[in-house]
């Protein structure tokens, strides 16, 4: 039996065994979308995603898309399009334009949403992650070129882990730039994983792989318990990403056609 939950409801999320294979994953409805709900909800592995006309639904799929960030994989063409640097990147210079960039109807080389729902990302969904955003735990992604925003994505860190949301292109390959740069980032902060909640040939032409949901929650639990790092990820920085997975020296690299 699925939960319904009200607005201000004290219990707890059921646990994610509970939830159902058909539609793969659903848990439980309603509450709301309050920092409280919403970190306590990722840190166990369950996200919010639903449509105009419905009510708030939560979610925890078998198996779970994951990234690890220092498996990035990086195409010979995405790395050519990396050594031009023509695409420049910054970490929370502009989260509202992100998340309405990606809430905004669009043709995009691939999201960590599925292209096919469109705009799910609905007025109170932008208010939720911005509040999280002003509290130092959402943060973005913007990528640049010639001064104008050209793609970007955004998520959620708890601890080692990033819980990535949705990203949008402008341009070809803005969102794989956003990504590779992203995994770069957190490698060198000690995050041990990106969930992509579900899969896509997309993401898993970056790296992305399946893992059953039982392991996902033993990694998650092991990365939210390790110390994070809230507040601002602007280094006032424009940075041009590497060509290559986080630590693989430049003589070895892996290209992949």
């Amino acid at each position: 039996m699925i939960p319904l939950f009200t607005p201000d409801d004290p219990r707890p999320f059921p646990e994610v065994w509970r939830a159902l294979r058909h539609p793969n994953g659903l848990l439980a409805v309603g509450g709301d979308l309050s920092p409280r709900r919403l970190t306590n909800a990722y840190r166990r592995g369950i996200f919010p995603w639903f449509s105009a006309g419905d009510p708030i639904l939560w979610w925890s799929p078998d198996p779970r898309t994951v990234l690890f960030p220092g498996r990035i994989r990086i195409s010979r063409s995405l790395g050519k399009r990396l050594r031009r640097r023509q695409l420049g990147v910054t970490m929370d210079r502009d989260f509202a334009a992100v998340i309405r960039g990606c809430a905004a109807p669009r043709h995009t080389d691939g999201c960590l949403d599925d292209p096919a729902t469109g705009t799910w990302i609905l007025p109170e969904m932008i208010a939720a992650y911005e509040t999280l955003h002003r509290l130092g735990i959402s943060h973005s992604v913007e990528v640049w070129e010639d001064g104008r925003l050209v793609g970007g994505l955004y998520g959620v860190a708890i601890g080692q882990a990033f819980f990535g949301e949705s990203m949008f292109s402008r341009t070809p390959d803005a969102s794989k730039v956003a990504l590779v740069h992203l995994c770069q980032t957190l490698a060198g902060r000690g995050f041990r994983l990106i969930d992509c909640q579900m899969r896509t040939e997309h993401l898993v032409s970056l790296g992305a792989l399946e893992v059953p949901r039982p392991e996902f929650i033993a990694r998650l639990e092991h990365c939210c318990a390790a110390p994070g790092r809230t507040g601002t990820w602007d280094d006032g920085i424009l940075h041009f990403p590497q060509d290559r997975p986080p630590g693989e020296p430049a003589d070895h690299r892996q290209e992949q056609p």
